[in-house]
């Protein structure tokens, strides 16, 4: 069973950093591209920032150069570091990880994790 644990979340002041974390279980880790998703109050559910299986990151424009995501393949953990964090980040924070199973793709997602940015 696919299991995804997100951890690292909390209130912060602006300009603040976080670093979040998401241990994966029941997946061969490595070879899955993973993501981070937000979801703020009143909006839809957005990409962050994602991270291949060879370690090609890509992220949302506004986060380029404030967040990094990162993953260590002998944990099963994918990390988000976001440093200059806006209120407007404010948001819970889900990993994601979309696997193909009998050919058929399926999305897990953790529980997710608060962040909210205020001072």
């Amino acid at each position: 069973q696919v299991q995804l644990v997100e951890s690292g979340g909390g209130l912060v002041q602006p300009g603040g950093s976080l670093r979040l974390s998401c241990a994966a279980s029941g997946i061969i880790f490595s070879i899955y591209a993973m993501d981070w998703y937000r979801q703020a109050p009143g909006k839809q559910r957005e990409l962050v920032a994602t991270i291949s299986s060879g370690g090609s990151t890509n992220y949302l424009d506004s986060v380029k150069g404030r967040f990094t995501i990162s993953r260590d393949n002998a944990k099963s953990t994918v990390y988000l570091q976001m440093n200059g964090l806006q209120p407007e980040d404010t948001a819970v924070y889900y990993c994601h990880v979309r696997r193909r199973e009998r050919g058929t793709p399926r999305d897990y997602w953790g529980q997710g994790t608060q962040v909210t940015v205020s001072s």
